[in-house]
């Protein structure tokens, strides 16, 4: 399916698209709130500036997706392949990302308040400037990543992996 029919088929109500292939689909700035796309391949795919609020990722591919400045609030990311991944100033709060791999992601002045990270991989992720305030990164892989100016206030780090990660000017408080 092509990007244009996505967008036909969404705008007619249909918001289940399970294991849809959209690698390198141009999505830029499209209406996708609440649509479902487990399991869905969409690495390379363009979907900055687009609304994807409480959409469902679950398992979907999006490696090397551009992102930036997406409106993920409260989506389902789990298991999700975001492997090189651009989200610099997306919205991600209150999304889940457990287990995802994010390993070398652009999550540049990201807002990932009181987002679930357990167990997601952030090898090497670059979080300059994020906001990881009330995130849950229970046994995350956060080694080599870099959190240059990232709040982590209220940020659950227990068992998380910071071998290695550049914590320069992070904001931090007496309860991680």
């Amino acid at each position: 399916m092509k990007a244009d029919q996505l967008l036909k088929n969404y705008a007619a109500g249909v918001r289940d698209f399970t294991g849809i292939n959209l690698s390198e689909a141009n999505l830029r700035e499209a209406n996708l709130s609440g649509i479902i796309l487990d399991k869905a391949i969409l690495d390379g795919a363009n979907l900055s500036h687009a609304n994807l609020a409480q959409a469902s990722l679950i398992e979907a591919d999006l490696n090397g997706a551009n992102l930036s400045n997406a409106d993920l609030s409260g989506s389902n990311l789990s298991g999700a392949i975001l492997d090189g991944a651009i989200l610099d100033e997306a919205i991600l709060d209150g999304a889940n990302l457990s287990q995802a791999d994010l390993t070398v992601a652009k999550l540049i002045d990201t807002n990932l308040s009181e987002a679930d990270l357990q167990e997601a991989s952030l090898i090497a992720a670059n979080l300059d400037g994020a906001n990881l305030s009330g995130a849950d990164l229970t046994v995350a892989d956060l080694s080599q990543a870099n959190l240059t100016q990232a709040d982590l206030n209220q940020t659950n780090l227990s068992g998380a992996n910071l071998d290695g990660a550049n914590i320069e000017g992070t904001i931090l408080d007496e309860n991680v």
